[in-house]
């Protein structure tokens, strides 16, 4: 099958992807995405400082199977030496490609320098990519937003900096750091981008069902779109079908694998903990929908979880 584009020479079969999502994009979620159509897979973002003081809690993020290649790390940070630093460390796990988080708009993050607060100085992100790509053999790519706010929105500046400095590809979130996830995302500037580079462009923001793909990639021109919060409780959407489309069937059986894959990766107690922020989602447009997601926020186990599953009957709750 011929890829739909290319990361320098990695071919990408399909246009959705996962986005990374900090507490959400962990690898059972991922092996999930990927299974139903994710084109690749991002881990969660990790720092870079805590990949090179060896932090055991940060290289758990970086555990992948052989099924999500294409396989991206990414990473943040705000000093270009350390980020260089640790993308050469952590090179030896074996990652298809390594991507610099600019886009998170957390002040925890972005106040510190990192994520969106690279925005600010695009100087310093053309240093940090001219490192890297000069330090790591696999490619090196980028997650922007437009900018820090409506008064700084760089974004043309920044995608030419990342392309000049050896960036293989460029994903833009359609709106500010100031923005946070308000308002509605300008698919115009992701497609500005898209005309001003060379290498791939993926577009980010408002992808909210499956007709929006196709929309955005028309609109912008990009590559690929990224899909996060709208994947949440429906990983269907990388297989083609809406939240509505969904039966009780399938999502039963979701809750099911999602449960098992979190226990076996995380172990009981925290598998189960992490598990819980996404059971509630996969709840939705169904029959009596509160008092099951009610049922399933008041689990106090896994078996508790898999006995309301199963007691749950959408065809006798109406009659």
């Amino acid at each position: 099958m011929k890829p739909n584009f290319h990361i320098r020479h990695i071919p990408i079969h399909g246009d959705a992807i996962l986005a990374p999502m900090s507490g959400y994009s962990d690898l059972p979620f991922r092996s999930i995405c990927r299974e139903l159509g994710s084109a690749m897979s991002y881990t969660e973002f990790v720092p870079a400082p805590g990949i090179l003081a060896g932090a055991e809690p940060v290289f758990r993020r970086l555990l992948f199977t052989p099924g999500e290649r294409p396989l991206t790390f990414q990473i943040f940070g705000s000093d270009a030496e350390q980020l260089a630093a640790a993308a050469g460390r952590i090179e030896s796990l074996e990652p298809d490609i390594v991507d610099v988080n600019m886009g998170c708009w957390a002040d925890s993050v972005a106040l510190h320098g990192a994520g969106a607060g690279l925005l600010c100085e695009p100087e310093k992100i053309g240093r940090i990519f001219h490192r890297m790509t000069r330090t790591v053999k696999r490619p090196i790519t980028g997650k922007i937003r437009l900018g820090w706010d409506d008064a700084s929105r760089n974004y043309l500046a920044v995608a030419k900096t990342l392309e000049d400095n050896g960036a293989s590809l460029i994903a833009v979130h359609g709106r500010t750091k100031a923005q946070a996830y308000k308002g509605e995302a300008d698919w115009d500037a992701i497609a500005e981008v898209k005309a001003s580079v060379g290498v791939p462009v993926v577009g980010s923001g408002d992808v909210k069902c499956v007709a929006d793909i196709e929309r955005m990639k028309r609109h912008t021109g990009a590559d690929a779109v990224m899909i996060g919060r709208a994947a949440i409780g429906n990983p269907w959407i990388f297989a083609g079908k809406d939240r509505e489309q969904v039966t009780w069937t399938e999502r039963a059986e979701m809750i099911r694998k999602h449960l098992a894959l979190s226990l076996e990766f995380y172990g009981p107690r925290e598998g189960f903990t992490l598990f819980r922020r996404h059971a509630h989602k996969y709840i939705f447009a169904i029959p009596m929908a509160d008092m099951l997601r009610n049922a399933l926020a008041n689990a106090k186990s896994p078996e508790q979880v898999l006995e309301t599953i199963e007691n749950y009957k959408p065809e006798l709750v109406l009659v």
